[in-house]
């Protein structure tokens, strides 16, 4: 398979329907990846003992 072909498939991948699943919801995953990181940002202001 040559690159050009490789190059044409992603292209059509990426302007298809794919992508967008219904059951994913953008505001549960923000939400989601907001929580974990403030999560991981208090771990990390409790185990910081240099202060």
């Amino acid at each position: 398979m040559s690159f050009p072909s490789t190059a044409a498939q992603l292209v059509n991948l990426a302007e298809g329907e794919g992508g967008n699943h219904e059951s994913l919801s953008p505001y549960v995953t923000g939400g989601g990846a907001l929580l974990i990181l403030l999560l991981l940002l208090w771990i990390t202001t409790r185990f910081n003992r240099d202060r």
